[in-house]
């Protein structure tokens, strides 16, 4: 059995290996298969050339209390420091495979390198792993082996492929494994570290508010030809917005941050629907609508989408931006100059670049 062990590799599932890690996922685990959409990595463990278990790590649950209050954040940060935390969504042990200490070896060896292939491949850093186990079946006796940590129970709500069940069913019991000493005051610190930040800071969209951003872009006339059309403008529009307001910066980013939405979350931005499947606009498509669109109305939209959600803020920040690939009628550069709260993080208004010149001529003559 030592041997066994001793023996065990754990490597990423090659993509040619995906159809055949599903098939065993489906037939062998309670839950069966599950998609792999937006941050998800699949892990197998081989013995030679053998499969004996299968993981998959995908993006932390959005809304967790008995985690939320053991990391000890402030709500106000969570969803911005989300993205530093990775659930072990599915673990099954192939048949013929159930040996003494295998299921915590397999899972040890995932944490010795999941931080960096999340890295690799996402972008971004991993504090902590966390799981949900179902007690009326499992005790969660691997986790406890492998040093996971017991929290509690959740409420019962559990994630679906349109989303999370309307109705709680059976709670689960919350298990995390910190991948370094200081990660859980890491995350609840009220600054955080540099190294860990990456983006800008972010707001969280409630459903009521992705519901209804794409009314606000119902008026602004679509800059693309018809036979060109394949996404409703408002959709692109209120994907786009909602982006830049989670902290996307840039087409690839916003992209990206589309390419993540739950099935759930692309229908409330009502996103094309093709095959029973809700599509999200390309990094091209949104590029190309973004650089057509007409910018007054843009930004008259989501001004008027600010005074409708938007909080008050005690304080604002004025900053200026030179934009890339943006240029007028006389092939001069835009420069827009923005203000945004400190609280919300909501960009109150934008000016062009000419109204940004009176602005600086006014403060030289002040001075």
């Amino acid at each position: 059995m030592e041997s066994v062990l001793g023996a065990l590799r754990v490597r990423l599932v090659g993509k040619s290996e995906e159809a055949r890690y599903r098939e065993l996922m489906a037939e062998h685990h309670y839950l069966g298969d599950l998609a792999k959409i937006g941050h998800t990595l699949w892990y197998v463990a081989t013995y030679g050339e053998k499969w004996t278990a299968l993981l998959s790590f995908s993006a932390a649950a959005w809304k967790c209390g008995v985690r939320d209050r053991w990391i000890g954040w402030d709500y106000r940060h969570q969803y911005d420091r989300l993205g530093l935390v990775a659930n072990n969504s599915r673990f099954l042990i192939l048949p013929d495979w159930h040996y003494p200490n295998l299921g915590s070896k397999v899972l040890s060896l995932c944490e010795r390198r999941v931080a960096e292939d999340w890295q690799a491949h996402f972008g971004k850093p991993l504090l902590l792993l966390e799981t949900f186990v179902d007690p009326s079946r499992f005790q969660g006796t691997v986790y406890r082996a492998a040093n996971w940590t017991p929290l509690g129970l959740t409420q019962g709500f559990r994630r679906t492929r349109e989303g999370y069940s309307a109705h709680p069913t059976s709670p689960k019991v919350v298990f995390v494994r910190p991948l370094q000493a200081d990660a859980r005051g890491q995350l609840s610190r009220s600054i955080l570290n540099p190294r860990y930040r990456t983006g800008a800071p972010r707001m969280m969209l409630t459903a009521e508010q992705m519901r209804t951003l794409p009314d606000f872009f119902a008026g602004i006339a679509y800059p693309r030809r018809a036979q060109g059309r394949r996404h409703p403008l408002p959709a692109v529009l209120a994907i786009a917005t909602a982006a830049v307001l989670c902290g996307m910066r840039g087409y690839k980013a916003i992209a990206g941050w589309a390419k993540d939405l739950t099935p759930k979350a692309r229908e409330r931005f009502r996103c094309r629907r093709e095959k029973g499947v809700y599509r999200v606009p390309s990094e091209f498509i949104i590029r190309d609508v973004l650089i057509r669109v007409d910018p007054m109305a843009l930004d008259q939209a989501c001004q008027q989408w600010n005074k409708a959600y938007a909080q008050d803020d005690p304080s604002l920040a004025v900053d200026g931006k030179t934009m890339r690939n943006a240029h007028d009628e006389h092939g001069q550069q835009a420069h827009i100059m923005s203000v945004v709260g400190h609280q919300t993080g909501v960009c109150h208004t934008q000016k062009s670049r000419h109204l940004a010149r009176k602005w600086r001529g006014r403060a030289q003559a002040d001075q």
